[in-house]
Formats: C-alpha cells, sequence, structure tokens
C-alpha cells in the first residue's frame, strides 16, 4: 500500500502532462499508468517478481472491482480469510511455504538410525510433513505448530479424520521448549532464519538435530547438505 500511495503523485503529474498533450485520458489509463509506476517502484526496491505482479494488477483490480459494483460485505469477508490464513505473516516474515514429498522423505533418510525420535515442524502449514512422518516412521513422536488459524484447523481435521497419530498446537514456535525434541524441521523465510539458530543453539540439547529446507543459517554453515528435490534444493542439517 505504501508503493502504491508513493506511485499516486507520479501517477497525477503524468497524467496532467499526458493531458496537456490532449491524450485521451480515463480510468482505465489511470490504473494502467498507476500499475506500470508501481511496478517500477516495487522492481527498484528489489522485491520479488511476484511482488511486481500484484502492484501491476492493483489498480485495475480496484478499478474492476467498483465497476463490478461488489457489495461491501463480500471484500470484508475476503480480508477475514486472508487473515485467517496468513494471521501475522507481517511480524514472522514467514508467509505459506508447502514443501513436498521429496523433502519429507529427505528428512525420513536422515533419521533411519534414530529409536523413537520426538520430531515438530515449525510453521506445520497444512500438515503434509508431520502426517507423512507419523505414518512412515510408527515408533515416532510428531507434532507440528502453525501459527496462522486455518491451516492449523485444516491440519488439525486432517489428522482427525484420518486417525492420524500426529498432533498439530496452534501458537507461535518461538514460546516452545526445543529442548523436548529430537529433531527440529523448519521450512521459513530468510528472515527467521538467524532468530532460529539463536533459539536452536540455546535449547538443543545434545544429539539433536536441525533440518532446514532451503533456507540456510548464516550463523554457522550446516554439518550436512543434501539435494532434496529435482530442482536443486538443499535440505540443511545442523547436528547439536
Amino acid at each position: 500500500m505504501l508503493i502504491q500511495a508513493g506511485a499516486l503523485p507520479l501517477t497525477l503529474a503524468l497524467i496532467y502532462v499526458m493531458a496537456s498533450f490532449h491524450f485521451s485520458v480515463d480510468y482505465l489509463t489511470v490504473a494502467v499508468v498507476q500499475g506500470l509506476i508501481a511496478a517500477g517502484i516495487t522492481w527498484k526496491l528489489a522485491l520479488a517478481a511476484w511482488w511486481r505482479a500484484i502492484q501491476l494488477l492493483f489498480p485495475l483490480a480496484v478499478l474492476t472491482a467498483l465497476a463490478l459494483q461488489l457489495p461491501s460485505w463480500l471484500f470484508g469477508l475476503v480480508f477475514l480469510l486472508l487473515l485467517g490464513w496468513y494471521w501475522s505473516t507481517f511480524r514472522t516474515q514467514v508467509p505459506y511455504y508447502p514443501s513436498g514429498a521429496a523433502v519429507w522423505d529427505a528428512v525420513r533418510q536422515q533419521l533411519s538410525d534414530r529409536q523413537a525420535p520426538r520430531i515438530i515442524d515449525i510453521g506445520s502449514g497444512l500438515g503434509g510433513f508431520v502426517l507423512y512422518m507419523s505414518r512412515v516412521r510408527a515408533d515416532a513422536e510428531v507434532v507440528g505448530i502453525e501459527l496462522a488459524p486455518f491451516p492449523f484447523l485444516y491440519s488439525w481435521l486432517r489428522a482427525k479424520l484420518g486417525g492420524s497419530r500426529a498432533r498439530f498446537l496452534l501458537g507461535d514456535y518461538e514460546k516452545l521448549d526445543f529442548s523436548q525434541f529430537d529433531v527440529v524441521f523448519a521450512y521459513l523465510s530468510p528472515a527467521a532464519m538467524s532468530g532460529l539458530w539463536r533459539k536452536a543453539a540455546a535449547e538443543m540439547r545434545p544429539g539433536s538435530m536441525l533440518a532446514s529446507y532451503e533456507f540456510v543459517i548464516l550463523e554457522r554453515s550446516p554439518d550436512e547438505v543434501i539435494p532434496a528435490t529435482e530442482l536443486g534444493s538443499s535440505l540443511y542439517i545442523w547436528y547439536f
């Protein structure tokens, strides 16, 4: 929204110049110009490529919504759905990142010599890793913790309806004590890795293992780097 607000004065200035030269200006023209300028600012700030698309299309989406005369309650409903899905992403800087079966199996192979491990997935999303690990390791205690209400509810229902032994918690992993677990699995974001390392270094017991998919910890080099997918993404392992 700040980028859109910053683009608005530039849009108005450019529209004024276009009108001065007798160019035909309508709401669609304004929306396109606003989107292009906002996307340009996004590119200049080196944000992710998908943010450029969002900034480009946002004014057109607003114009379309106005043209369709959508009821006001619909926007409130969409807001509540997004809030339940992403929750405090603005604070944690960890959006929903799904992993996949290849990554889960790579973690499973690292646990072949561990008996009855206690495993937690921090930021468990829709619960795929937790349900998989609970299924293939009948001796393991597998827990997932998720901060966003809707993904937590979905994964909790999956476990209940499927008769899985997996457990899911609603909450912030930063409030957990990592010493309770033998294995901590994380698929977070680069912004969260330094905080994760500080917590892991302070709490994880000797013999335990931290596994991070795709994102590395800068404070300490991983003990193992395992290719996890055909696309070349890696699983990083630290032993304590």
